[in-house]
């Protein structure tokens, strides 16, 4: 398999959609001739015109909303959302509408709309271009939500959403965008709500997605090193969140650690650390531990910034805390 970065895999899931089905288009703001801001539609306005890759005022209530207008109309929109925190401008249009349409007509409506939207922090772009907006969503019932960490799952995922008839948003981390990695150059798909096992162990167990589940892979290696065998699970998905998964791994390591770059309080942490008390409670031989951002708003200031985002060494303080 040829190794292919991040925004790559993106774009081969899109133009094999596109090319399938001429329902299948994208638009958002620069990701035309422009190709994206972080070059998610590289190539693909060059290929299918502006009919099919259309740049879009800036507005993302008028993205989102004709999204979902060409959605219930037959259409499969495609819509970029340049930052997580310019998701807050589409709200009404994504909590009260996309996500409620298909229950509110009973079902006789569809809406196969993706929404796609880099988010997260480190890259020195302050308060209002940093967030980890994600548990807003996961807390909106209609909403698929995933999270990739690799190319691998960028394409997979990517795919699954564009053949689903339901509305997903697709959380990407910014700085994953150029991150390379294997990527078969044939179609195929990584079913959402499926959780992986990216690293086997019996000491502890720990949940990440995205970003961060890189940084306790690493920390994951190291503490291997020492003999203590972290088990590491890659969410991947937030909605259908695979709990069974992690379920099944705490019952064999008794302890779990669930490490997001969102903040802490009513996080994806809180939700699974909740679930898996009401699951597996007698399995537990320590309390579930949560590794997140400080509750603030993310500094601008690298140093700040670097403080308030949980690194590696928080990852392995928390760890051996827990043994």
């Amino acid at each position: 398999m040829p190794d292919v970065t991040y925004s790559e895999a993106g774009i081969q899931a899109l133009r094999e959609a596109m090319a399938e089905d001429e329902r299948v288009f994208y638009m958002g703001e620069d990701v035309g001739r422009f190709g994206g801001s972080y070059g998610t539609s590289k190539g693909l306005w060059e290929q299918f015109g502006e009919e099919r890759v259309r740049d879009m005022p800036i507005s993302e209530a008028a993205i989102i909303g004709y999204a979902l207008g060409s959605a219930l109309t037959g259409m499969r929109p495609v819509a970029e959302i340049m930052f997580v925190d310019l998701l807050c401008l589409s709200m009404d249009q994504i909590v009260n509408q996309v996500a409620k349409c298909r229950y509110m007509f009973g079902g006789q409506m569809r809406v196969p709309l993706v929404i796609r939207v880099p988010f997260g922090g480190l890259m020195r772009a302050g308060p209002h271009h940093s967030q980890n907006l994600e548990a807003w969503f996961l807390h909106t019932p209609g909403l698929k939500i995933v999270v990739p960490a690799t190319p691998h799952d960028m394409k997979g995922l990517l795919s699954s959403a564009l053949s689903d008839g339901n509305p997903v948003i697709s959380f990407e981390h910014i700085l994953l965008y150029h991150q390379k990695g294997p990527v078969p150059e044939e179609h195929y798909t990584v079913p959402i709500g499926q959780a992986l096992v990216r690293k086997q162990g019996d000491c502890v167990t720990v949940a990440s997605y995205s970003f961060m589940l890189h940084r306790c892979l690493s920390v994951a290696e190291k503490l291997q090193r020492e003999g203590i065998a972290v088990e590491v699970i890659d969410l991947r998905s937030l909605c259908p969140l695979d709990i069974e998964t992690v379920v099944n791994s705490v019952r064999k390591t008794g302890r779990l650690l669930v490490a997001h770059q969102a903040c802490l309080t009513g996080g994806v942490g809180a939700e699974i650390s909740a679930r898996v008390t009401e699951m597996a409670f007698d399995y537990l031989d320590a309390p579930v531990k949560r590794v997140a951002a400080c509750d603030v708003p993310v500094p601008f200031s690298p140093v700040m910034e670097d403080f308030v985002i949980p690194g590696e060494a928080m990852i392995e303080k928390e760890i051996r805390a827990l043994l």
